[in-house]
């Protein structure tokens, strides 16, 4: 078996691996202007999605172009949120080079999507020599486990009778009320690892939350608003499951609540799909119709919509209408990749709107929402696999996490984008 890192080492986004140049795990984009796909465009007889973030599955249904027709193997949450994201890529950037799929290709995933749960093992076809399954490969057995990332998460294990691969895709092994922490440690020669908080240790989640509850209701009760930018997938839900179990009212805006309304049609992959019933009742989804949102902006609420890192959205439609006013609050609740308008508002003050750079008075606020395991959630979950190899990608600090993984003793490096690995 080998490997070969077309997207997401020493990086975070546009997640490829390619297995014997048959076997793609993930192919995602990275959030950027203009957006960044992976290095290069494969042919494999299948894919595998870890879970449905656009960084893991914005551009699968680019390979599905001409006659190609890999089959495509996900959880069915996962399966359900790559189309909502391929149709947002759609709309911002779909007259234009920056998208490399149409509409017609996203219909054909019904074509070659097949679904799995969790703990069910299926064969995927594949060749050990690159040539796929007519080049004489015996093809995989590969396996999803829950990941404890957001809903239909998934570590991906790929089993070629030799080798035994882990990829972990995302994860975290704490609970949060949308998804339970990943307890999943099967048995595996390497591992990928994901390492976007290598370097971070998270403070405990029942503080964030009151902090950011606190944070709230003292904005609103100063006179103030709360925009809270959010992630469509899994932090919008985990906002609004946080926001009602403090008895906070919410407005809900963007994608999220499109997400939220499909999440709950899997209740299976929800840690307590009651509590979200709940919560989604006692929101208030935006329609943006008439003025509304500019009249929310004025009513002293919290909002939560999206993008989290202000990337675009109806979150631009709130922030010029309180970036004024020293009493309002934005409350940055995800990773802000470099680059983007979320860090250069948490690292400089300042936003980018209409064309022009302006000063943003209202107060910016980070709370640590991360659905990701942080330096010792990795280390534990590591640590079952100190007699595997660990190739250490997704991550700003990759290389500096391998070392670190090194001195503890394991068998640790930190791939190159490009670079291909005999396992």
């Amino acid at each position: 078996m080998d490997v070969e890192f077309l997207g997401g080492a020493r990086e975070v986004g546009r997640s490829a691996v390619l297995v014997d140049g048959s076997l793609l795990l993930d192919y995602g984009l990275l959030t950027a202007d203009p957006p960044q796909y992976p290095i290069r465009d494969p042919e494999p007889d299948a894919v595998v999605v870890s879970h449905g973030h656009l960084d893991h599955v914005g551009a699968v249904p680019a390979l599905l172009k001409g006659d190609r027709r890999p089959a495509v193997h996900w959880t069915p949450p996962t399966a359900d949120l790559a189309r909502v994201l391929a149709r947002d890529t759609l709309k911002l950037h779909g007259n234009s080079p920056l998208c490399p799929f149409s509409e017609e290709h996203v219909a054909r995933l019904g074509e070659v999507e097949v679904r799995h749960g969790y703990g069910e093992s299926f064969p995927v076809a594949g060749g050990v020599d690159g040539g796929g399954s007519d080049a004489g490969g015996t093809g995989y057995e590969v396996t999803l486990f829950n990941a404890g990332h957001v809903p239909g998460s998934a570590h991906v294990l790929v089993d070629d009778g030799d080798t035994r691969l882990l990829y972990t895709g995302d994860f975290h092994t704490d609970d949060q009320r949308l998804v339970s922490g990943t307890r999943a440690r099967p048995d595996a020669d390497v591992v990928i690892c994901e390492s976007t908080y290598a370097d971070v240790t998270h403070e405990e989640r029942a503080a964030v939350e009151t902090r950011w509850a606190d944070r709230v209701r003292t904005t609103i009760w100063e006179g103030g608003t709360v925009v809270a930018p959010a992630f469509a997938i899994g932090r919008t839900q985990e906002l609004m499951l946080v926001a009602d179990a403090n008895d906070l009212t919410p407005y809900v805006d963007g994608m999220g609540k499109e997400v939220t309304r499909l999440v709950r049609r899997h209740p299976e992959f929800l840690r307590d799909p009651e509590a979200l019933r709940r919560a989604k009742g006692a929101a208030r989804f935006v329609t943006g119709r008439d003025g509304q949102r500019e009249r929310i902006a004025a009513d002293n609420a919290l909002v939560i919509t999206t993008s989290g890192m202000l990337a675009g959205g109806p979150v631009h439609s709130y922030l010029p209408e309180i970036r004024t006013n020293p009493t309002n609050a934005v409350t940055l609740t995800g990773y802000q990749v470099e680059g983007t308008p979320g860090r250069e508002l948490q690292e400089h003050g300042r936003l980018e709107l209409n064309g022009r750079v302006r000063p943003v008075s209202a107060r910016v606020d980070s709370f640590d929402f991360s659905a990701h395991a942080d330096r010792e959630g990795l280390e534990s979950f590591l640590d079952d696999y100190r007699d595997s190899r660990v190739l250490v990608n997704h991550g700003d600090r990759c290389v500096a996490f391998a070392e670190d993984l090194r001195a503890d003793r394991f068998k640790a490096s930190a791939p190159e984008l490009g670079e291909r690995i005999e396992l």
